[in-house]
């Protein structure tokens, strides 16, 4: 898989100081010849890191609107109380609750790892795209690195939309760029030891061949990010709107 050219990863970046993945889907073409949105839907590492100056950017510069906080309870560092002010809407949509240490099956490779919380998460995933169905505005997602949950919920959202697995690969690699930064932020928190200790190796890399992987056990277990949203009970005319809201016009 051809690598993202460089320029193109700096520019989906933000320019803010405290978050270090925070990113534009936008561009990204769809098999049907659309493109997303630039600056209607973005990605990110955790928000309680940003700046004063990075919230009025996000607030008055971005337009953002909505907020869909993917961490569980117990990462319980809130975005700045100004950032989640009205009009910002603010959803918490934990993916997994982690309250004991072992959680994470021995053995796994990081693209089952993905691929079982596709599972137990289904549910909540689509209850992520239902919302960001409902938004005509700027949304973001998140987790703490922006790689793993986020991730995730981004290859859903990309695919259901009619994105190509090549595209949802190189917005996966994108967090490379980042990816050394995120690591040490990562180890200097409380309550992230088993990041460390626990999960594979390759969860401290944002590989394309992981992503790679991933797309194809969802193909063949779903057919495909839509199926496997239908599966979750969404109807079609949620996954209509989601594409009327994220994708130009023709």
């Amino acid at each position: 898989m051809k690598p993202p050219e460089a320029d193109e990863v700096e520019g989906r970046f933000l320019p803010l100081e405290g978050s270090l993945n925070f990113r534009d889907l936008g561009g990204r073409p769809t098999a049907g010849g659309r493109r997303v949105r630039w600056g209607r839907l973005f990605r990110a590492d955790a928000l309680h890191h940003l700046t004063e100056r990075d919230v009025a950017h996000l607030r008055e510069a971005v337009g953002l609107r909505t907020i869909v906080d993917l961490r569980s309870s117990s990462e319980s560092d809130a975005p700045s109380p100004r950032l989640l002010a009205p009009p910002v809407a603010y959803h918490r949509i934990p993916l997994f609750e982690r309250d004991r240490s072992g959680e994470a099956p021995a053995g796994l490779g990081l693209d089952m790892l993905y691929f079982a919380m596709m599972g137990f998460a289904q549910p909540r995933i689509a209850r992520v795209v239902e919302l960001l169905a409902g938004s005509s505005e700027p949304a973001v997602f998140h987790c703490a690195a922006g790689k793993d949950r986020t991730g995730v919920v981004a290859a859903v959202v990309l695919g259901a939309v009619g994105v190509p697995d090549e595209e949802i690969v190189q917005d996966y690699a994108c967090t490379r760029r980042s990816l050394d930064q995120i690591i040490e932020r990562l180890r200097a928190t409380a309550g992230y030891e088993y990041v460390f200790s626990e999960l594979p190796p390759e969860t401290l890399h944002a590989e394309p061949d992981t992503m790679e992987r991933l797309l194809g056990r969802v193909r063949q277990r779903w057919g495909s990010m839509r199926g496997y949203l239908l599966e979750a009970g969404l109807p079609e005319e949620t996954l209509a709107r989601l594409a009327a809201s994220l994708l130009e016009t023709a």
